[in-house]
């Protein structure tokens, strides 16, 4: 299952679940983003040609990032730019996510493992903004779309 975040028309988010599959390859990303994401399925025997990466300069002027929940349950609270609290979603065991613009939050709902992907050269508080917030009311979106508390 593939699930998408919008707010208003700006993709905040895409998150693969576990249990998504295909029987090809598929990159779920536009080819301006920063951060790519893919997945594949290839039978057995399947070669991907050996190949190395040329020098391309690029510019990067948003942090995107990827999340791959290897263990646990995890709640993202999603922020628009002006740090207003928007919706939340659940990720567990398996599953990945892109997180594309806006601001996020995490609140681990059991013991979580979480392995983060993003761009770099890392630049330390240059690179984020933190705020305060915890949502009054949390608008949690399920799997289905639909609201639940």
């Amino acid at each position: 299952m593939l699930e998408h975040v919008y707010y208003n028309t700006s993709l905040q988010a895409i998150i693969i679940r576990a249990s998504y599959h295909a029987e090809s390859i598929e990159f779920f990303t536009p080819s301006d983003f920063s951060q790519q994401l893919g997945y594949m399925n290839r039978p057995k025997g399947y070669i991907i040609a050996p190949h190395v990466h040329r020098l391309v300069e690029r510019k990067v002027t948003l942090t995107q990032e990827v999340l791959y929940v290897k263990s646990g349950k995890v709640r993202v609270d999603f922020y628009n730019d002006d740090q207003v609290y928007l919706e939340s979603r659940i990720v567990v065991t398996g599953d990945v996510i892109l997180l594309a613009a806006g601001g996020h939050g995490f609140e681990m709902l059991q013991n979580s493992e979480m392995i983060e992907i993003k761009q770099g050269p890392y630049c330390g508080d240059e690179d984020k903004v933190r705020f305060d917030h915890s949502p009054e009311k949390i608008n949690l979106i399920s799997k289905n779309n639909e609201p639940e508390f």
